[in-house]
């Protein structure tokens, strides 16, 4: 359901903004895929630092039905969720919207279903979604719904395809290129005192 191909600025983007995202300790599943420090003891379960318990969930859910796990893993097993809070809870453009939309996503949800959209059933979850993902199938009067699943997608997206599981995913050549960063070959001389001058 993620619509619309990532353009390259955006993916330059998402590896900048997923660099400064590697270094934050919270993290239960999601890791940068280009980081070569060892990683540290993750803790037993994430705590997210701007959503509710509940709107983590939702958001779990929503990053499941963008990117699902088939034949291959998905945001669940990427922790794509974790990502979002993380760029959530350090954007402060992006954190009205996004609980706006979600607020609005459970009231449609309870209007059309009788449920809150976590007790919808998949069929009805996506029923919900795909005319705010898709331009062809767009009703009047949900724009707001459709910027605040835009935002989502391009999260779920970015906090993917920055993972390792989604370069694996994309058969990215860098995770060949090593496996863990090279040491320097300088190990006995750490401040290069001692190195050639250069040849030009």
């Amino acid at each position: 359901m993620a619509g619309q191909d990532i353009k390259r600025r955006e993916l330059l983007r998402a590896l900048g903004v997923a660099a400064i995202a590697s270094h934050f300790p919270g993290f239960v599943k999601w890791a940068y895929a280009a980081a070569h420090e060892p990683e540290a003891a993750r803790p037993d379960a994430f705590s997210p630092q701007f959503f509710s318990g509940e709107e983590f969930a939702r958001i779990e859910r929503l990053s499941e039905l963008i990117i699902p796990s088939d034949e291959t893993p998905g945001a669940r097993e990427a922790g794509v969720a974790e990502f979002i809070d993380f760029m959530v809870a350090h954007d402060t453009e992006q954190q009205k919207p996004i609980r706006a939309g979600l607020a609005w996503l459970d009231e449609q949800s309870a209007r059309r279903f009788s449920h809150p959209f976590l007790e919808a059933s998949e069929a009805q979850q996506v029923s919900l979604l795909e005319p705010l993902a898709y331009k062809a199938r767009y009703r009047a009067g949900e724009e707001s719904g459709q910027e605040f699943f835009r935002r989502v997608k391009e999260l779920a997206v970015m906090g993917f395809y920055s993972s390792e599981i989604g370069y694996r995913e994309l058969d990215n050549p860098a995770l060949r290129f090593y496996a863990e960063s090279p040491a320097c070959p300088h190990g006995d001389d750490p401040s290069h005192q001692h190195l050639p001058p250069p040849r030009w």
